[in-house]
C-alpha cells in the first residue's frame, strides 16, 4: 500500500490495486474566507497550494468524503470529480447532499462494506469535546482490510476518546492516519487532535505506523508540524510517529 499526503486532510491511498482520494479539498491557495473566531483572520483558505496538479490527484477509482465540512469536500471537488465515480459517505444526510450535487454512484459506509474485495469498515469520531459538539457536526473514519494488505484505519476529524481505543482494540490497524492540526476556533477547544491526543494513539498502538495528516493547511490549526516533530523526539517515538509534509508519500513496506 502507499499513502501520500496531499493537502490538509486529503490523501490519495493505493490499497490492494485500487487507489483511493480521501477528503478532498481540491481548490487554489486562498480561494475560500478564513474560517471565522479562529486565528489568521487575515489569510485565505486553503493557505497553501496542491503539491501536485488536479489530474493527479481526481485519478483514482473511489472518493472517500469522511464528512462535508468544506476542508474535506470543497466547491473545486464537487466541479472536477467525474459525477459517475464511486463515493462512499458516512450517512444518509451526507448522500443526499452529495447526490444533489449531480454525483450518481453513492453508497453509504457502514461496518461491513465492500468494496473489489476490500473491507471498508466505518468507524466512529467526535469532532471535539463537549458543547463544540452540538456544532462540529457528524464525522466518521475507516478501517480498510484486505488480506495481501496491512490493516489500515485513517480516524477522520476526531479528537482521542474511548471509540479510537476501541477501534484500535478490535482491529489492530498497522499504520494509522489521524488529523492532527489541534484545529480550534477561538473558545470550545480542540477539533480534532492535538501532540497529547497523538500520544494516546501511539500508546494504544506502540507498533502501528502513525501517519499525522490536516497539518497547516486551513486559518484554524494551532500546532504546527515543527511544534509536534520536537514533541514526538522528546517522547522518543519518531520512528513511530511520521509528519508528512504535503507531497510526501508513505509505503508499507518502509
Amino acid at each position: 500500500m502507499k499513502v501520500t499526503q496531499i493537502r490538509n486532510a486529503t490523501l490519495v491511498v493505493e490499497y490492494a490495486g485500487k487507489k483511493f482520494l480521501i477528503d478532498p479539498f481540491l481548490a487554489d491557495k486562498g480561494t475560500y474566507p478564513p474560517f471565522p473566531n479562529s486565528l489568521r483572520q487575515d489569510q485565505f483558505n486553503p493557505l497553501v497550494n496542491l503539491p501536485t496538479s488536479l489530474d493527479n490527484i481526481i485519478n483514482v477509482d473511489a472518493v472517500i468524503v469522511t464528512h462535508l465540512h468544506l476542508d474535506h469536500f470543497d466547491d473545486v471537488a464537487k466541479e472536477v470529480l467525474p459525477k459517475d465515480i464511486k463515493l462512499f459517505v458516512q450517512n444518509e444526510e451526507d448522500a443526499n447532499e452529495v447526490r444533489n450535487a449531480g454525483f450518481q454512484n453513492v453508497e453509504v459506509l457502514k461496518e461491513d462494506t465492500v468494496y473489489e474485495n476490500i473491507q471498508l469498515i466505518k468507524t466512529k469520531g467526535e469532532h471535539g469535546r463537549g458543547e463544540i459538539l452540538k456544532f462540529a457536526g457528524n464525522v466518521c473514519g475507516v478501517v480498510f482490510n484486505h488480506p495481501n494488505e496491512k490493516t489500515f484505519y485513517v480516524a477522520g476529524d476526531t479528537v482521542w476518546y474511548e471509540a479510537i481505543q476501541e477501534v484500535i482494540d478490535a482491529h489492530k490497524p498497522e499504520i494509522i492516519v489521524v488529523n492532527g492540526g489541534d484545529n480550534q476556533f477561538i473558545e470550545g477547544g480542540s477539533l480534532m487532535m492535538g501532540k497529547d491526543d497523538i500520544y494516546e494513539v501511539y500508546k494504544a498502538a506502540p507498533n502501528a505506523k502513525i501517519i499525522v495528516s490536516h497539518m497547516e493547511a486551513v486559518n484554524h490549526w494551532t500546532l504546527s508540524r515543527n511544534k509536534l516533530k520536537s514533541f514526538i523526539h522528546e517522547k522518543g517515538i519518531s520512528s513511530n510517529v511520521l509528519v508528512p509534509e504535503d507531497g510526501e508519500s508513505y509505503t508499507s513496506a518502509s
